[in-house]
């Protein structure tokens, strides 16, 4: 928790307003309860996704704390010292103490953790993460099916990457760990199957969605199937060093920083098929000599990152850092196994090292999620070819009645990636409407409503946040568009 010691002073920035700061049911304590019935984006804003246990989380901290951000994030390194506990604990399991010694230091350090951990909705991969941990250990260590299947139904509650279980436990019996009865295993997947079923209905419920397909990262805006698996395979290689070299860290990975790969003799692509290959040939050595955990641990890395991977469902993001989370276990479970056989002077020596060079990196960039402001400095210094921070910009300046240079931003966002997203695009008509250029803001939103069908709810969202900022003529253009025909 050291390490983590300065996001205490941390506030709330980004998604942590609209799901935290401005959302009424984290507000009060029936959100404990309700959270169960509710989408975790508030409607007011989409509504989506389902995660009732870290919202229901968020509502026990703003009862206790009366919505003070310290106890949130308080909170919040308490479930990342528990994962990273958890993490030892499995490695001290089956590769011994210093393993485990090396494992759990190495997880709590790592700088690629600082998003999950430092921003207060990043809460939702902590928890998963610590449950999908407790619940494969259940079932490889104990053979206890019920407290396996209660980790595992917390798991997806918190978040829908806890799905992974089933695939970690299979693993852990492919590889040697002690492997049920044939009717234990129908037990397992009988289990498994009425969890997923029963989740999938909640979902339903509370969201009208059981999948996490609807929302693809900017990037693959228009790409064919072929461009966005050759672009998921090329990011193989930003993963890959973030994981062992996690040296430049970034908010924000968008166009034009990353850029769509849209043929194999792309040497990005390349480069990610390599360091693929290169996984897939120590994930060999190890189960071929013998070396479980390590074998386990790098399974559990590509069986984690999977799901994030966009090789099947283009998900919301190309990359992100925080999507490592729940992969990083198998790394450390890995690393941990391979460093126990070194002599006691080297293991000291190198865990030492690491430990240092990790925590002080990731000291240094827990400031980066002080607020919204800061983050946005950090989009704008560390991802400068990104249109996401001159966009970012863009409603800053609306906000700060600065509507002339929201424009200008606008402007710059669209000349880097000249896409069409729909927050983006009322963004900047409703700067144009504040500057006096209707023609300007019309033909902004035309362009929107001939990809966007409808654009209602858009409209009817950012109405009245543009007339709270002081700019009528664009709240009255939203509210006139609202149940116009698409493309009319």
């Amino acid at each position: 928790m050291v390490v983590y010691l300065g996001a205490l002073g941390n506030h709330f920035a980004q998604d942590d307003n609209q799901i935290i700061a401005f959302d009424a049911l984290v507000h009060h304590v029936s959100g404990l309860w309700r959270a169960f019935a509710s989408p975790y984006w508030p409607a007011d804003v989409g509504g989506g996704l389902y995660r009732p246990l870290a919202i229901a989380s968020y509502a026990l901290d703003w009862s206790l704390s009366g919505g003070a951000t310290w106890w949130f994030h308080v909170v919040n390194l308490a479930w990342h010292a528990g994962a990273s506990v958890a993490v030892a604990s499995f490695a001290r399991r089956w590769s011994g103490d210093r393993a485990a010694l090396a494992a759990g230091l190495l997880f709590a350090v790592h700088p690629v953790h600082v998003e999950a951990v430092a921003n207060v909705v990043g809460r939702a991969e902590l928890m998963a993460a610590l449950f999908a941990i407790l619940s494969v250990y259940a079932a490889l260590a104990r053979d206890q099916l019920a407290w396996s299947a209660v980790a595992l139904a917390a798991g997806l509650l918190s978040k829908e990457n806890a799905v992974i279980v089933p695939g970690l436990v299979a693993g852990g019996w492919i590889l040697g760990f002690a492997r049920p009865s044939r009717r234990r295993l129908a037990a397992y997947a009988a289990t498994w199957v009425a969890l997923g079923t029963l989740y999938l209905g909640m979902r339903w419920n509370a969201s009208h969605e059981v999948t996490v397909g609807g929302a693809i990262a900017p990037v693959f805006f228009g790409a064919s199937h072929t461009a966005i698996r050759l672009t998921a395979t090329a990011a193989f290689a930003d993963d890959t060093r973030l994981l062992l070299f996690p040296l430049r860290l970034r908010v924000d990975y968008s166009p034009a920083e990353r850029t769509l790969v849209t043929t194999p003799l792309d040497p990005r692509f390349a480069l990610g098929l390599l360091c693929f290959a290169a996984w897939a040939a120590l994930l060999w050595l190890a189960w071929r000599r013998g070396r479980r955990i390590e074998a386990f641990g790098l399974g559990w890395l590509g069986i984690a990152y999977f799901p994030v991977s966009n090789l099947v469902v283009p998900v919301g993001v190309l990359i992100a850092e925080r999507t490592l989370y729940m992969p990083s276990i198998g790394l450390a479970l890995a690393v941990g196994a391979w460093l126990n056989d070194l002599p006691i002077r080297r293991f000291a020596t190198i865990i030492g090292l690491l430990v240092t060079m990790g925590g002080v990196r990731t000291a240094f960039r827990v400031p980066v999620w002080q607020d919204s402001r800061t983050v946005l400095e950090s989009e704008l210094e560390d991802s400068p070819r990104s249109f996401i921070g001159p966009a970012h910009m863009a409603v800053l300046y609306l906000t700060g009645h600065q509507p002339a240079k929201a424009l200008d931003a606008f402007r710059t966002a669209t000349g880097i990636y000249d896409v069409t997203l729909p927050w983006l695009s009322i963004t900047g008509a409703e700067a144009a409407f504040a500057t006096g250029h209707g023609a300007l803001a019309d033909s902004i939103l035309d362009r929107l409503e001939l990809v966007c069908r409808p654009c209602d709810f858009y409209y009817r969202y950012e109405a009245p946040i543009a007339r709270a900022r002081g700019y009528p003529a664009a709240a009255d253009s939203f509210h006139a568009r609202i149940g116009r025909t698409p493309g009319r």
